[in-house]
């Protein structure tokens, strides 16, 4: 589809495909406009590739004690936790009881198909 059709470009004077000061399509191009960090396409500043920094300025090697380690994962993990969304007593008490009613429902079936085959077996094997 060329431009013209597309409307890409129509609205650009000097008629060029640089894409730097376009709107960005994806959820990544969005947070590297956000951050102020530059289009991927135009290599000025390279975002793969690299490793993350640490935010608290230390390696994430083994530095450390088997005891600091062991407490800084639990508080990350509390952490997290805190981040879920828990569900209501009322909510979970349905969806209990939904999971009770499926689970016997498969329970009759499976039991009635279960007598059902025993019954053609010795009416067929005698």
């Amino acid at each position: 589809m060329s431009e013209e059709r597309s409307g890409r470009g129509a609205n650009r004077p000097d008629g060029d495909d640089a894409r730097a000061d376009a709107r960005p399509t994806t959820a990544a191009g969005r947070r590297r406009r956000a951050a102020g960090d530059a289009d991927p396409g135009t290599g000025s500043v390279a975002t793969k590739g690299a490793a993350t920094p640490s935010r608290d300025g230390r390696s994430t090697g083994s530095e450390g004690s088997a005891l600091a380690r062991l407490r800084r994962f639990l508080r990350e993990v509390v952490a997290e936790l805190r981040k879920v969304h828990w569900p209501t007593r009322r909510q979970i008490v349905v969806y209990t009881a939904v999971v009770l009613v499926f689970v016997a429902f498969m329970v009759t079936l499976v039991g009635l198909l279960d007598v059902g085959f025993q019954k053609l077996t010795f009416t067929l094997f005698g």
